[in-house]
């Protein structure tokens, strides 16, 4: 195992662990932690392409339903995993599943359009995942999905106060751990709460810590993503000198 491989799913473990503990009022329904029952998956990633420092962090907010849910794999779009990052494996099941929102792993015929964009934009530009996570790791601040009885997910900012507070605390830790192991140079938020996730972390500019910044985020409900987001992101990320 490598040396840089080793602390990243010891941090991983850790942060898992330290979410089941926590409990989500109404509206919330049922929460998932696919790093529990899609940690084959998750380990797979983090085993593969976590394995040597990173020039850039992409960070997302948390899984989606047809995503990350389903692969254990930020951003984790069935055809994505299976066929650019090369994953498949057995998914287990959520304790506790809404029925309009099963966990079918790889099995799951719905497509996460965040994730088809995002790791679609990569596949373009760098030809191989191997290529891509040379220098570039894509990871989510918060590994838990949430649900409303209707299905609806809930996204973390939506939780009451004391439910976010300590949600954070957690995903704060874990992602000073993964600035630590993987030395990023840039840090660049999917979407304005990572952003600010993140600002809160590194702090003001400093030369210790990465270089911050924001792309849109791929979502279908930004109606600004629906527009060329491929070629809005690239021209986000060479202004920002990220890529040349």
């Amino acid at each position: 195992m490598s040396c840089k491989t080793s602390p990243l799913l010891a941090s991983a473990r850790r942060l898992r662990d330290a979410v089941d503990d926590l409990t989500f009022a109404p509206p919330v329904t049922h929460v998932y932690n696919p790093l529990r029952y899609a940690w084959r998956a998750h380990e797979i990633y983090l085993r593969r392409y976590g394995n040597t420092s990173k020039r850039v962090l992409f960070l997302g907010m948390n899984p989606g339903p047809f995503g990350m849910a389903q692969t254990g794999v930020p951003f984790g779009q069935i055809a994505a995993v299976r066929d650019w990052l090369g994953i498949e494996t057995q998914i287990d099941r959520p304790p506790r599943e809404h029925p309009k929102r099963l966990v079918t792993g790889f099995d799951c015929h719905r497509s996460e359009v965040s994730g088809e964009r995002l790791w679609g934009l990569f596949a373009k530009r760098f030809g191989t995942a191997e290529n891509f996570f040379r220098d570039h790791f894509v990871a989510n601040y918060c590994p838990l999905a949430f649900l409303e009885e209707s299905g609806r997910n809930r996204t973390p900012d939506k939780l009451p106060p004391h439910e976010r507070a300590a949600l954070f605390t957690r995903c704060d830790t874990h992602l000073r751990e993964i600035i630590r192991i993987l030395k990023p140079q840039w840090l660049i938020g999917v979407g304005e709460f990572a952003l600010q996730r993140a600002r809160e972390i590194v702090g003001a500019p400093a030369s210790a810590g990465p270089r911050l910044g924001r792309i849109l985020h791929p979502s279908p409900a930004c109606p600004a993503s629906n527009n060329n987001w491929p070629g809005a992101v690239t021209a986000q990320l060479r202004q920002l000198g990220v890529w040349n």
